[in-house]
């Protein structure tokens, strides 16, 4: 499981919330915040099941009108008991004033028999709480196999199901913690994982990812539910990186041993190789690309762009011409965040299928930060992933539209080699791995 793979590569700082035993107690573990102060509501709004992206589009002043005004909603049916948070089963669902990108959360509710609840992510829902006993009523939607879920996702999408049943009953404390980096989200109930790296979708469009960053929301409705020790760790970017790659290869060779050039044809004077990275040579470049060659593929690399940086990922290239044109596609590496290239085409910027196919923008790290990026190559499809989010997935046949109309002749290509495509910046590749799948 990708999740087991991971977990061990985390360190003694993580391993110990797999067990962690809260109480009533608004002290963080080590590495922790306290999203609660267990006194007031300091530090949230109330928001409804809305787009995020509509409200975090407001201007400064019209976002804080909107939460001012939700104020006397929440005030209404959130109160504090205990070091508690208690809602009645009523109104706006509390919000972190503050957004988050890659994170570990844990906390603990109760709630009562009827009640229907979850905690949304990055203003998206949700990690279903769920009466589970077929008293409930909601065994037909999938209250009969457990909280935890994202249960918002696509009917048989992972992660819409738990893996266990993991509830305790009414009247006692359930623990949940979430890891999400990107759109991987992994949850454990009661120190049971119930969802394991699954993709969470996008539930006002599932064209869209789940936004890059977002709110933590606590939902309630249909009966009381109270919640204590709402901890939250933001995850920097080496742990993300290592929890998105696992620590077991399964079945990936590294195609770069991190010395030398060894494996590799093409632009070798254009690149060099040192201290486990390889590196396009700036005013240099040219397509650098494995002695093998692959059909079905996952690839996975880190990479780091300079300002203005620029690069690609060559696919399936026979080993002569441009790659964008002769291979079956070069996935661009840009920094999108130039303004250089504010106006390029939306089939230019970075993951896309050059010229044939846009990615999603904005989930890039800042530039000079490492990003982890898995491309799996199927038949004509492409599907990439960038820290943790699927920001392209295409099928090469079906594209009728180039830009410039200019004809991409390799795009249909089966087999080819796997490269890199070098513009004359100095851009930064390392654990560089490669699975067949054929």
């Amino acid at each position: 499981m990708r999740i087991a793979r991971s977990i061990l590569m985390l360190g003694a700082g993580l391993l110990p919330a797999l067990s962690l035993h809260l109480s009533a107690d608004v002290t963080p573990p080590a590495g922790f915040t306290a999203l609660f102060n267990g006194k007031d509501l300091q530090g949230w709004w109330g928001a409804s099941t809305e787009d995020p992206r509509k409200w975090m589009a407001l201007s400064p002043e019209d976002l804080a009108a909107k939460k001012k005004s939700s104020l006397e909603d929440i005030n209404q049916h959130w109160s504090v008991e205990n070091e508690e948070l208690v809602n009645d089963g009523n109104g706006l669902y509390l919000t972190t004033e503050q957004n988050f990108r890659d994170y570990e959360l844990v906390l603990e509710y109760k709630t009562v028999a009827g009640a229907d609840s979850g905690i949304y992510l990055k203003g998206c829902p949700q990690v279903q709480i769920w009466d589970t006993t077929e008293a409930g009523g909601k065994w037909n939607i999938g209250a009969d196999k457990g909280s935890g879920g994202l249960w918002n996702n696509s009917a048989g999408a992972p992660g819409k199901d738990p893996l266990v049943l993991a509830d305790k009953p009414f009247g006692e404390w359930n623990k949940v913690r979430v890891i999400q980096v990107g759109s991987r989200t992994w949850v454990w109930l009661n120190n049971q994982l119930v969802v394991d790296g699954a993709i969470m979708e996008n539930y006002f469009d599932r064209k869209l990812p789940i936004p890059p960053i977002g709110p933590i929301q606590l939902q309630t409705h249909g009966g009381e539910i109270r919640w204590r020790n709402v901890f939250l760790r933001e995850i920097a970017t080496e742990e993300a990186n290592r929890l998105l790659r696992g620590q077991d290869p399964a079945g990936f060779e590294l195609v770069f041993n991190g010395r030398n050039l060894t494996g590799w044809e093409g632009a070798v004077d254009g690149y060099t190789a040192q201290n486990g990275v390889l590196a396009c040579k700036a005013h240099s470049g040219g397509t650098l690309y494995t002695k093998a060659e692959y059909g079905d593929f996952v690839a996975r690399l880190e990479f780091k762009l300079p300002p203005y940086g620029n690069n690609g990922l060559a696919i399936r290239y026979p080993g002569s011409g441009d790659s964008a044109y002769a291979g079956m596609t070069e996935l661009q590496v840009l920094d999108n965040s130039h303004p250089e290239y504010a106006h390029l085409d939306p089939r230019q910027y970075h993951g896309s299928a050059y010229g044939m196919v846009a990615a999603h923008r904005g989930f890039l790290r800042p530039v000079g930060e490492w990003n982890y990026q898995e491309v799996t190559v199927k038949g004509h499809t492409l599907k990439v992933e960038l820290n943790g989010t699927v920001i392209l997935d295409c099928d090469l046949s079906k594209v009728t539209e180039f830009k410039g109309n200019d004809a991409h002749p390799g795009k249909d290509l089966l087999q080819g080699h796997f490269g890199f495509a070098g513009h004359s910046s100095p851009v930064e590749f390392r654990n560089i791995a490669i699975r067949k799948l054929d």
